[in-house]
């Protein structure tokens, strides 16, 4: 396998049983072989999809004294701007060569959280930055509940199992700029080898190549989706929730040939939490004698708060 498997959302939404059954089964098997797939057919439309990147370039090339007043003391990088090489991957020192920006949840009226969400952060130059970010949001909210509600059929479990924890759950948008590269990086890359937090992660189309993702074997495949597709890949919520059934794959944005170093990138996941509240702990139907419990009992709350300190946005 030398790209990431391609999956159709309209199976899972079509009236065939067989067909519904069929995306069950491929994603499931690709969840758990390489933890990555290219998803089409999802619910983020391209003009929408092109809106949004219009918004991020405009907001990334505002001045860095701009920028640096929604960068929000004490809310740890959860909204707003976070300036260039704060964030490192777990287990590294260099900061990751990137800037970025955080949306977030912005909870239905009548949600019944038991947490509370910070604000999202204004921004005054760009009338449209936040309205389009939040559009964007929800499609990418909305598809994943699915790609959740099959992966809940292919453990076993009932179809809407994770719908009340991932609705106004804790996910985050995330635009990222990757500014041209000016001199020889000191060990640092675009991103370092790394797992995502999360239960599932969407990623719409980077504007350029760089995504990596580790195989089973140890060999680095580009991750390389069709330009209508989202790239979505497991976290390590999902993984140690399934006790290592469905796998959180380690990858990597690796910097460009010397020649493309004065090119930007610029690229948007959306980081799907859930709930705090929500226990990750093994489920019942992923443990087996050849499978024993692998994770100590857990929420999500809590470790999500462990992997902030690990990644340096959250002081200890």
């Amino acid at each position: 396998m030398n790209n990431i498997p391609s999956v159709d959302l309209a199976d899972f939404l079509s009236e065939d049983p067989n067909r519904k059954q069929k995306f069950v089964e491929e994603i499931g098997k690709a969840y758990e072989e390489i933890g990555f797939v290219a998803l089409k057919n999802h619910f983020l439309d391209n003009e929408l999809e092109e809106n949004l990147y219009k918004e991020v370039k405009s907001f990334f090339s505002l001045p860095l004294e701009v920028k640096k007043k929604y960068e929000i003391e004490g809310l740890a990088g959860q909204r707003g701007y976070i300036s260039f090489g704060k964030e490192h991957a777990k287990g590294k020192k260099e900061g990751d060569l990137k800037e970025f920006w955080h949306f977030g949840q912005e909870p239905e009226a009548d949600a019944k959280l038991i947490e509370e969400y910070p604000e999202n952060v204004q921004v005054s130059e760009l009338k449209d930055f936040n309205e389009t970010g939040m559009e964007a949001y929800r499609m990418l909210e909305k598809t994943g509940i699915y790609v959740l509600r099959a992966l809940a059929l292919y453990i076993g479990l009932e179809e809407h199992y994770f719908d009340h924890w991932a609705s106004n759950g804790n996910s985050i948008l995330r635009p990222i700029h990757y500014p041209p590269i000016t001199e020889e990086p000191k060990g640092a890359v675009r991103a370092g080898a790394h797992g995502d937090i999360n239960l599932i992660t969407l990623l719409m189309g980077a504007s350029t190549g760089g995504l990596q993702v580790l195989r089973k074997d140890g060999e680095w495949i580009d991750a390389v989706p069709q330009e209508d597709e989202l790239v979505i890949n497991v976290g390590d919520m999902l993984e140690r929730h399934t006790n290592n059934k469905l796998r959180s794959t380690i990858h990597r944005v690796i910097n460009p040939p010397k020649e493309q170093w004065s090119k930007p990138r610029y690229s948007i996941p959306f980081f799907m939490h859930p709930r705090s509240e929500m226990r990750l702990d093994c489920l019942e139907e992923c443990i087996d004698e050849e499978n024993p419990k692998q994770y100590e009992d857990i929420t999500a709350g809590e470790f999500l708060h462990q992997r902030l300190v690990e990644i340096g946005l959250l002081k200890k």
